[in-house]
């Protein structure tokens, strides 16, 4: 009795110190988003970012949150996005796609930082992030669209009840409910990470993506933090991959290609259940980001081998 209460300690402040990180960023961000929506600045850009979201099948006005989305990070996203009155009741397809906008393109001054430390470029981050949301997101509404999938009006897991009025102490009133339902759900998702962790499904994971990891060329020691990263995060799987670079044991290429998926794929239980929330559809924002990962650095992996080959070529004497 007293491991499982030790236990649920232990969550309760882990839980705790992730959730006050992100307060320091979500409360200024909601204070800056309900000031833009009083004076139009929602509507503007949404006008900024319409012809992309236009591309991915998306109403003008979640060009707020998918912005929010890339400037911050999933929780504030996911706050945006309930207080946002749209104009239109979603489908799963069109909430699907937003979800893997929100999967592959969040935070990305934070992770993008990361990246930069491990020696990948700033361009080359946005390229595969932004660049990726946006061709992904495209290809899965013109799937979702021309085979008439998943067109259904969506229907979030979980939504924040709405003010039952209009005025500045309502709003503030709901956003507090609101921040004190996110602690519940991050200390939920921990306590989901520790069962999953129990019963022998992150070891499945291990198991199942280490083959592909190798054979994308992604050398063994890089492949063993890479699962990490799939399953516990970015940030979490590039502080590893700095221990071990700084042993010698990793290459550039190992690097390039681990940091390169872990953009595209990464927290793959915790970010996946979030986005679930919305009422999106695993088809797009797992199975489909996944497919997607492995291609483009799988494409990657080639490219470099064929690229070292014809330097070496090119640096070789001739007799």
């Amino acid at each position: 009795m007293k491991s499982v209460l030790s236990v649920v300690l232990t969550l309760l402040k882990e839980a705790a110190k992730v959730y006050w990180v992100l307060l320091k960023v979500m409360v200024p961000a909601l204070v800056i988003v309900k000031g833009l929506e009083m004076i139009g600045g929602v509507a503007l850009l949404g006008d900024i970012l319409s012809p992309m979201m236009q591309w991915v099948g998306l109403p003008n006005e979640l060009g707020l949150v998918w912005a929010t989305l890339m400037l911050t990070n999933i929780y504030t996203g996911l706050i945006v996005y309930f207080n946002l009155e749209l104009t239109q009741t979603l489908s799963v397809a069109q909430v699907t796609v937003l979800g893997v906008l929100a999967l592959l393109s969040h935070s990305l001054p934070v992770e993008g930082a990361v990246a930069k430390n491990m020696g990948v470029s700033w361009r080359v981050t946005l390229a595969l992030r932004f660049g990726g949301a946006v061709i992904l997101g495209g290809a899965l509404h013109f799937l979702y669209s021309s085979m008439n999938w998943l067109q259904q009006p969506a229907s979030s897991l979980w939504r924040p009840d709405a003010p039952v009025d209009d005025s500045l102490v309502s709003w503030a009133l709901g956003q507090i409910e609101t921040l004190a339902w996110i602690y519940v759900i991050i200390f939920a998702l921990m306590v989901l990470l520790r069962v999953l962790r129990a019963i022998g499904i992150e070891r499945m994971m291990h198991t199942l993506l280490y083959p592909v990891l190798r054979w994308l060329g992604i050398g063994k020691d890089a492949a063993n933090v890479a699962v990490i990263g799939v399953v516990l995060g970015l940030t979490f799987g590039a502080g590893l991959l700095i221990k071990e670079a700084q042993s010698g044991r990793l290459s550039q290429r190992d690097i390039f290609l681990t940091i390169g998926f872990l953009g595209l794929f990464h927290s793959v239980i915790e970010d996946t259940m979030l986005i679930l929330l919305m009422g999106a559809d695993l088809s797009g924002i797992l199975w489909a980001r996944l497919v997607f990962a492995l291609v483009v650095i799988g494409a990657l992996a080639r490219w470099s081998y064929v690229t070292r080959k014809l330097n070496d070529r090119q640096e070789t004497p001739q007799t």
